[in-house]
Parts: C-alpha cells; sequence; structure tokens
C-alpha cells in the first residue's frame, strides 16, 4: 500500500513539473549605427562632390569602398587601388586632405 501511495505523489508531482506555463521568447531588433573613432558610416551619395573629386584626381586608380564622417565634417576614405592595396584616407568637407 504504501508503494502505492508513493508512485501516487511522485506520478502527481512529475505531472504538475511539466504544467508549468512556458515563457515566449520575443526577438527585438537592435540597429546600430557604427561608429569609429568618432566617425560614423555615410552612404556614397552623402559624399560632398568636393572630396570624391580630390580622391579621383589624387588617386585616378583608387576605389572607394567606404565613407565615414564625425561631427567637424571630416572624411574617413576606405579606398582600394588596383594592385588589391587598401587604404584609409582623410578629407575635409572642401576636399582638402588632413592627417589624423
Amino acid at each position: 500500500m504504501k508503494k502505492l501511495i508513493l508512485a501516487s505523489v511522485f506520478t502527481f508531482v512529475g505531472f504538475t513539473a511539466f504544467a508549468q506555463p512556458s515563457e515566449t521568447a520575443v526577438e527585438e531588433t537592435v540597429i546600430v549605427s557604427a561608429t569609429q573613432d568618432g566617425f560614423s558610416e555615410i552612404e556614397m551619395s552623402e559624399l560632398p562632390e568636393a572630396v570624391a573629386t580630390a580622391v579621383s584626381t589624387s588617386y585616378p586608380s583608387a576605389t572607394i569602398d567606404k565613407v565615414y564622417v564625425n561631427d567637424q565634417k571630416q572624411y574617413k576614405i576606405d579606398v582600394s587601388l588596383e594592385g588589391g592595396t587598401t587604404g584609409t584616407l582623410y578629407a575635409d568637407e572642401n576636399g582638402n586632405w588632413i592627417e589624423m
């Protein structure tokens, strides 16, 4: 009789353990703006014409890969050359090269 009562108790405890309400996982999407050294990435269309002209004049074989801007309207330009060499150029909004 004791075994029957213990088996009933264990069965009841086992069923109540599985009767717990399940939690629904909610995924949240967060959009993060990439910021490097105070520079935020921008679209190529936002690059001033003076800066694009300065790059094409000084580095005719360069291809602009990414463009970043900071609060002082200074532009960080990641470029790649024909030979596979990559580099970073810095210019102000008027297309003048600056040292960083």
